[in-house]
């Protein structure tokens, strides 16, 4: 199969299944009939409720579902070949993941911003609430010891057997990690300026993208940092517990914006690779129904069914985008009009991303297959880099686009990461509460228990404890745990 041709069918289906499909739900629901109020506006409180334009919020939104779900399932499942992938990406993509993201997120909306826990609460009754919350915290706490992992791999240095870094070695994760650190410092000018200073967002984003262009060049080029991974996780770990209490103006809002650029110019150095370099896929259409663990790392998936409906979650439903939609996304939302491009679309931009992993998958099958190079990421940036180097004035370019390719997953990442914490300091504080009920409300033991600080403190010290064993082992059980998130709700919506 070719990888361009395979790339521009699927993009294809994608973008007809939103102007159809997605618009007529849109009319269905009767999403922005009446010009009602969004939450942002009129429970704005200048930390959690904040209005944010369309490109802003779908910044935010786009960056925290993706996280690196879209890449590491569907190179994960190619062991089963091209054609379930390509098939469950899409039609999965079309008419379950984007109407779940988008129905969570509308049902959010008319419900005055809560949680899917609360809207079950008034819909079902609290018993049903609390068993929703119960699941859903655990599942983002698998999902902050995930990501959180993937960010130290990206970040953490390799040591000789003597115990000294391998500077070689460590480069590019030493540059990802610097330039990720020197990105935070400019979304929070950025913040800043737009917020505080009402200053121009089309000038702040054109200084801010050219700002991040400068913090590229300088972490490529300046990169001190070499700490092992469970350091970086350590330091992580303090990052989301400060990122996720701050108002969302100051870091969450900007921070993903400006990542935004980062993922879609990672996606166009992507569809310039596989279209200039239009390669044959190495990949079998179909290898079988059981996965004989032959390829990757050698550990059998299963069988197709249905291990290749868990593998991909994210690029094709995820519950977590739920928990997304009604937990962050829902409280900035400035019309809901808005709602159909940064749910349905955003989904499937996701889905998009997918396509692209299994080209880059594809195209180093031969290297994969052995166990030559293993990583989701690794095998993400390879690939893709490779490709580019194929192309004639891409020559002598794969390192550069490697690394930035990198930094682009640890972005997604990060980005995921704490705003799955600030998602599970929501849900454990609603735990305590009765329906109607906010922390102000409290009393007692719960008036400690739903302090956001406190709330906070216990999500990140669960999550990164878990995460110091590593994200190959807590991956399988975030697949199961996020798809059992996404059925009943996905049930409920189309009902």
């Amino acid at each position: 199969m070719n990888a361009a041709l395979l790339l521009i069918v699927g993009v294809a289906a994608l973008f007809i299944g939103y102007i159809t499909y997605g618009k007529w739900l849109a009319k269905q629901w009767g999403v922005g009939e009446g010009n009602k109020v969004t939450p942002a506006h009129e429970l704005e409180d200048g930390t959690d409720y904040v209005p944010a334009k369309a490109p802003v919020l779908m910044g935010h939104h786009f960056s925290s579902i993706a996280g690196s779900g879209p890449i590491n399932g569907p190179i994960w499942a190619a062991v089963f070949g091209w054609v379930p992938v390509m098939l469950w990406v899409i039609i999965g993509g079309i008419f379950f993941g984007a109407v779940h993201d988008f129905g969570a997120l509308f049902a959010s909306v008319r419900n005055k911003g809560q949680s899917i826990g609360e809207v079950i609460a008034v819909s079902i009754g609290s018993r049903a609430k609390k068993l929703f919350l119960i699941f859903s915290y655990l599942t983002l706490i698998l999902v902050v010891a995930a990501f959180a992992s993937v960010v130290a791999s990206t970040f953490n240095a390799t040591y000789t057997a003597e115990g000294t870094v391998d500077l070689a070695a460590s480069a590019a994760n030493a540059r990802t990690a610097m330039i990720s650190i020197l990105f935070i410092l400019v979304a929070v000018i950025f913040g800043m300026m737009v917020y505080r200073r009402n200053a121009s967002l089309l000038v702040s984003t054109i200084v801010g993208v050219l700002a991040i262009v400068v913090c590229m060049a300088i972490g490529y080029n300046w990169h001190p940092i070499y700490l092992s991974s469970q350091t970086w996780m350590i330091i992580v770990g303090v990052y989301i517990l400060i990122a996720s209490v701050t108002p969302v103006w100051i870091l969450l809002q900007p921070r993903d914006y400006l990542s935004s650029f980062l993922l879609y110019g990672m996606m166009i150095i992507a569809v310039v690779g596989i279209i200039g370099a239009h390669p044959a896929l190495e990949i079998p259409a179909y290898v079988g129904f059981v996965d004989p663990g032959t390829a990757g790392n050698g550990t059998p998936l299963g069988s197709l069914f249905p291990a290749l409906f868990v593998t991909i979650a994210c690029g094709a439903i995820s519950g977590f985008h739920s928990l997304v939609g009604s937990g962050t996304t829902a409280k900035q939302l400035d019309k809901e009009t808005d709602a159909r491009p940064i749910a349905y679309g955003g989904m499937l931009i996701e889905c998009a991303l997918a396509l692209i992993s299994l080209c880059a998958v594809g195209y180093i099958w031969k290297d994969y297959v052995p166990g030559g190079i293993v990583t989701p990421t690794a095998v993400f940036a390879t690939g893709l880099s490779r490709m580019c180097a194929a192309i004639p004035f891409l020559k002598g370019a794969e390192s550069v686009i490697y690394s930035m390719l990198i930094l682009a997953v640890s972005a997604f990442c990060l980005t995921s990461l704490d705003t799955a914490t600030r998602l599970a300091r929501y849900m454990f504080q609603e735990f305590w509460l009765e329906p109607g009920q906010t922390a102000k409300d409290a009393k007692g033991y719960k008036a400690v228990l739903t302090n956001p600080y406190v709330a906070t403190l216990i999500t990140v010290v669960l999550g990164i404890a878990l995460g110091m064993s590593g994200y190959a082992k807590i991956w399988p059980l975030f697949g199961a745990a996020n798809q059992l998130l996404a059925a009943p709700k996905r049930g409920h919506i189309l009902a």
